[in-house]
């Protein structure tokens, strides 16, 4: 299977992301007692960050055409996820 411009780019962002959520662990296991007063924090900002650059990203790219349908699945998937993360969060917060 040959990958386009199109599919390079979703691959080097793909290895992005997967490095970004390796380091991410990485830090939480390492640094637990110093970052554990900033998790709920870092957890929303992150949320945050990562749905507006999702959504900014599907928007840029419908200027080529519209998704392929594991795509739409997958960022629906996402905000689902987004979504329980944040009633988590509000739970957490709330328990406080």
């Amino acid at each position: 299977m040959k990958l386009g411009p199109r599919g390079h780019v979703k691959a080097a962002e793909l290895f992005s992301g997967m490095g970004a959520i390796v380091l991410g662990a990485g830090a939480a296991l390492m640094l637990p007692e110093w970052l554990r007063a900033y998790a709920l924090p870092l957890l929303a900002g992150g949320a945050l960050v990562h749905g507006l650059g999702m959504t900014l990203k599907v928007r840029l790219e419908l200027r080529d055409g519209p998704p392929l349908w594991w795509e739409r699945a997958l960022f629906c998937l996402c905000w689902l996820g987004l979504a329980a993360l944040g009633l988590w969060i509000a739970v957490v917060f709330a328990a406080r």
